[in-house]
């Protein structure tokens, strides 16, 4: 890392903080007088596009979205993998108004995690398994019926680029209860924005967002089925895209 990049990503952290900290403490006395979408919008969706300015500004790191034609207009389960903090400023800029699941320790951060309980997240205890999953999928219900678009890490923690974690079923199994499809979304944020350090690397992110998926019938089978779909769908586009190393062929498909 030279020391210009240095400075730059100092910089960056410096004011991703500072904005952070004013911003939360503003939405502290304002938000909770104003109806959920434009709360959301206030906390949420201003300071993320600020932070995502920054990245562009201080770090050099652009974007390049295709796939946007396939967004529903019904709020759904949006599935996506997880490389960085990076995606949550964008997906949570994105699409408004959106919840998430997280940590339920993070609600307990002054003035941050306060600004956060404002925005209806499904915080769970990662303690209990049993009890987040039961409780993700009643909250997450409730979200759905209201409008709001739910965001689900399936891999549930950060994985460094250059791998794809296993996908749970948590968010297939909350969509098929719901009667809605999954938007599945892949990207390579990690290429720039590692999991671990500080370093940052300039380039372009690209995300893509595919078509919706819907459940082939109701239940476990169903829901197991859709989960395998989805992931496919990212392993791959993640290996299009060159996030993965390509497939060796198979015996059968070396046969001419």
């Amino acid at each position: 890392m030279s020391i210009l990049q240095a400075i730059r990503i100092f910089l960056f952290y410096l004011l991703l903080g500072t904005s952070s900290l004013l911003w939360c403490t503003l939405s502290f006395f304002i938000a909770p007088f104003l109806p959920f979408s434009a709360r959301y919008r206030f906390i949420n969706v201003y300071w993320c596009r600020f932070a995502l300015v920054l990245v562009r500004v201080f770090l050099n790191i652009k974007v390049k979205v295709s796939g946007a034609e396939n967004i529903p207009k019904q709020p759904c389960v949006i599935l996506s993998n997880h490389q960085s903090t990076w995606e949550t400023f964008f997906l949570s800029a994105y699409f408004s108004p959106l919840s998430q699941v997280l940590k339920r320790e993070l609600l307990y951060v002054p003035f941050f995690g306060w600004a956060m309980a404002m925005l209806r997240p499904i915080a769970i205890d990662r303690d209990n398994p049993k009890a987040a999953l039961k409780q993700v999928a009643s909250e997450g219900d409730k979200l759905l019926k209201d409008g709001v678009w739910v965001l689900i890490f399936p891999e549930g923690t950060r994985v460094p680029f250059g791998q794809i974690g296993k996908f749970s079923r948590g968010g297939t199994a909350l969509a098929v209860n719901a009667g809605l499809p999954v938007l599945p979304i892949a990207h390579n944020a990690g290429k720039f924005w590692p999991k671990q350090g500080w370093n940052k690397r300039a380039g372009t992110i690209e995300v893509v967002i595919g078509a919706p998926m819907y459940a082939e019938g109701t239940g476990p089978r169903a829901i197991a089925e859709l989960n395998d779909r989805a992931a496919a769908w990212n392993e791959q586009t993640q290996r299009d895209m060159g996030s993965l190393p390509a497939q060796a062929p198979n015996a059968a498909q070396g046969v001419a």
